[in-house]
């Protein structure tokens, strides 16, 4: 995906993160001044909410980072976000997926680079977006061969939230970062 920054001005103002939420983005490991944060700085009490989920997702899960990240990888080329998909690519080397598997991603399908849990939740991730949340029984089953329900909750809620983000993004128009 290009990370060029071609989008229109942002719908609302980039204002500054409160100091209270600006410290608890610290706090959990990220970085407050992203144009996402500041956008939503218009709404504080929702901006607490979505930190809240957002990292609930990133560090309160059995599933591995490597196959969620993986996954909102590919949500991000679907939806084509360009900004989603500039925050988690350097999350997901951060994790420790190879640029090789990242390059990869498009091509999940015929790649012999993923292992079949990592198949099984990027057919998950492309069924939440392009069947708008249906699950076929033939990806039911093997959700639940691979993972445990806890775990098909995370990816379930990890696609969804993820999909839920490049709609927010593009609905406010908010600029990657330079």
């Amino acid at each position: 995906m290009s990370t060029e920054d071609n989008n229109p001005q942002p719908r609302l103002p980039l204002k500054d993160v409160p100091i209270e939420l600006q410290q608890k983005i610290i706090n959990l490991g990220g970085n407050p001044n992203l144009n996402l944060y500041k956008i939503l700085s218009n709404n504080p009490i929702l901006l607490s909410s979505w930190i809240d989920f957002a990292y609930s997702i990133r560090s309160n899960c059995t599933t591995s980072r490597q196959i969620r990240e993986l996954m909102i990888l590919r949500g991000a080329q679907i939806c084509n976000s360009n900004y989603e998909w500039f925050q988690h690519e350097k999350m997901a080397k951060q994790c420790g997926i190879t640029k090789e598997k990242i390059d990869s991603i498009n091509e999940w399908q015929i790649s012999s680079i993923f292992d079949e849990k990592e198949k099984i939740a990027l057919e998950l991730m492309e069924s939440l977006i392009q069947n708008k949340g249906k699950i076929n029984d033939q990806l039911d089953e093997q959700l639940k061969k691979y993972f445990t329900e806890a775990e098909y909750i995370e990816l379930v809620l990890t696609g969804g939230f993820y999909v839920m983000v490049p709609t927010v993004l593009e609905a406010l128009q908010i600029p990657t970062e330079n």
